[in-house]
């Protein structure tokens, strides 16, 4: 991971265009190419991002990044105060709650709840950075990913994203669709996961368990 802090606007081009004026902020480029632009507040959201794959060019006035679908990231630098860089090595991912770690399981034993013919093929398959709760398979033997939440926010349509871009990287797995599953999934994550090609499925716990006749509804 590197972490700079520099004096810097920042221009987006893409999907939309955005701004940034020049103030200090906080730059950080993660291994798998994904970069994020921080202010010194806001609570953990980037004012700005690009998610991997990315190709970064950079010089002493400004870094260029652009993806393959076209957008364009230019951060100009007026003054770089902090350009630091630590091997963070891979990471275990994060760990379930009782009520995500039950629903992975449930799920995992009864895959045709997220679709018909869908079947699993492994528990927290490993993408590289980090393991994705359910890899399927659905009836047409296209792979499936599954990210289990027990409440979908956007932040779990983030993670899906990264992770759909790594296993899209297989040629043994691509195409990969990826389904984000979860009690309740928030309006804002819904418009996200739609705008990236991603289903969500709310699950209903007690029915899942055998506790009443509530069904899955798939959005």
């Amino acid at each position: 991971m590197r972490l700079v802090i520099a004096r810097c606007s920042v221009d987006y081009s893409g999907r939309l265009s955005s701004r940034l004026p020049e103030a200090i902020r906080l730059i950080m480029v993660k291994a798998d190419g994904c970069i994020a632009i921080h202010a010194d507040g806001g609570a953990y959201k980037p004012l700005n991002w690009m998610n991997a794959p990315n190709t970064l060019v950079e010089d002493e006035a400004a870094w260029i990044v652009t993806n393959p679908a076209g957008e364009r990231l230019t951060i100009t630098l007026a003054e770089v105060l902090l350009d630091v860089s630590q091997e963070c090595g891979e990471d275990p991912g994060l760990e379930k709650d009782g009520v995500e770690a039950h629903l992975q399981a449930l799920l995992a034993e009864h895959p045709e709840t997220l679709g018909d013919g869908v079947r699993l093929v492994r528990r927290e398959y490993q993408t590289g950075i980090g393991p994705v709760d359910l890899l399927c398979r659905d009836s047409e033997g296209q792979a499936v990913a599954v990210e289990i939440k027990r409440r979908g926010e956007i932040d779990g349509v983030e993670q899906l994203t990264r992770y759909l871009h790594r296993l899209n990287r297989d040629p043994l797995l691509r195409p990969v669709r990826g389904v984000l599953a979860a009690q309740r999934i928030r309006r804002q994550a819904r418009v996200l996961a739609e705008d990236r090609g991603i289903s969500c499925v709310e699950v209903d716990y007690d029915a899942l368990r055998g506790l009443d006749d509530g069904e899955l509804r798939l959005f």
